[in-house]
C-alpha cells in the first residue's frame, strides 16, 4: 500500500498487468510478484473472525472460472494490527461478536482505507441491531466520521463492475432470518474516502451463503458468488 494518496486503480496501473491493467487508464507495464490478487482475512482482538471457512476458497475459484486475474490460491490471515495488510489489495472482516479496536487496529484500519485499501465487512449474524453491527458502526463512527457510513445506492458501480446487479445487491438465504421484520434490506452500505469507496459493509451475511464446497456450485441454478467478483473487481479498478 502507498503512503501517498493514490487511488487503488492509479497504484494498479504501476502494479499489475492482465485484464485489470487493460482497464486502468494507459497499460501497465510492471508485474506485482506473482500474483494479482490475494485474499487476505483480518484478524482481530476482540471478536470471532474466524468463520465461514471455505468462502475464501470458492470466491477465489470464481475469480479463477470468471476473469484472467492471476490469483493466488490460498488465503492469507493477517493481524489487523499488523502492518503487513496495509499491503493487501483487497481485505476481509466479518464475526458475530464484539468488534473493539485496539489503538494499533484503529490506526492500521484508518491508513489502509484513507491511503486507497478496500476492506468487505460481513456481518454473519445478519442482524442490524445485533451485536457485530451495532460494535462495528460504532468503530467506524469513531474513525470516519457520524454520519461516514451510508446506503449505497442501486445503481453504484459496485453493481456493474463485472457482472449485472440491476436491482443492486443479490439477497441472501440467511438475512430473512436475522432482522425480526421479515424485511431483505434492499442495500448495502460503505464509506467512501475522495470519491471512491473503501470500506463495503453488509449486514447480508454472504460469507456464511458462499460457505460450501466450491465443486457444489454446479448444482447451483446460478452461481450465487458472482457478487463476489463484482465486489474484488471493484477493488481492484476503483
Amino acid at each position: 500500500m502507498l503512503q501517498s494518496r493514490l487511488t487503488r486503480a492509479q497504484f494498479l496501473q504501476l502494479l499489475l498487468g492482465g485484464v485489470v491493467a487493460a482497464a486502468l487508464p494507459g497499460r501497465a507495464h510492471a508485474q506485482a510478484g506473482r500474483y494479482d490478487f490475494w485474499f487476505t482475512r483480518l484478524k482481530y482482538d476482540s471478536g470471532d473472525w474466524d468463520v465461514d471457512a471455505r468462502m475464501p476458497s470458492n470466491l477465489l475459484t470464481s475469480l479463477v472460472d470468471y476473469t484472467t486475474l492471476r490469483v493466488d490460491p490460498n488465503e492469507h490471515v493477517v493481524a489487523l494490527s499488523d502492518p503487513k495488510m496495509l499491503r493487501a489489495p483487497f481485505c476481509y472482516l466479518a464475526g458475530h461478536k464484539l468488534v473493539e479496536f485496539n489503538p494499533d487496529e484503529r490506526r492500521n484500519f484508518e491508513r489502509y482505507v484513507r491511503n486507497g485499501g478496500f476492506v468487505f465487512v460481513d456481518d454473519c449474524n445478519h442482524d442490524i441491531d445485533g451485536l457485530f453491527a451495532t460494535s462495528f458502526e460504532a468503530q467506524m463512527r469513531g474513525i470516519f466520521g457520524t454520519t461516514a457510513l451510508k446506503k449505497l445506492p442501486n445503481n453504484h458501480a459496485i453493481y456493474n463492475s463485472f457482472f449485472k446487479f440491476p436491482e443492486g445487491p443479490p439477497a441472501t438465504g440467511f438475512e430473512l432470518n436475522g432482522w425480526g421484520d421479515d424485511l431483505v434490506h434492499d442495500y448495502l452500505k460503505g464509506i467512501e474516502i475522495d470519491g471512491r469507496l473503501g470500506v463495503l459493509y453488509s449486514n447480508k451475511d454472504y460469507g456464511c451463503e458462499w460457505d460450501y464446497d466450491w465443486r457444489n456450485k454446479r448444482f447451483l441454478a446460478e452461481d450465487n458468488t458472482k457478487f463476489g467478483v463484482n465486489i474484488v473487481m471493484y477493488a481492484l479498478t476503483h
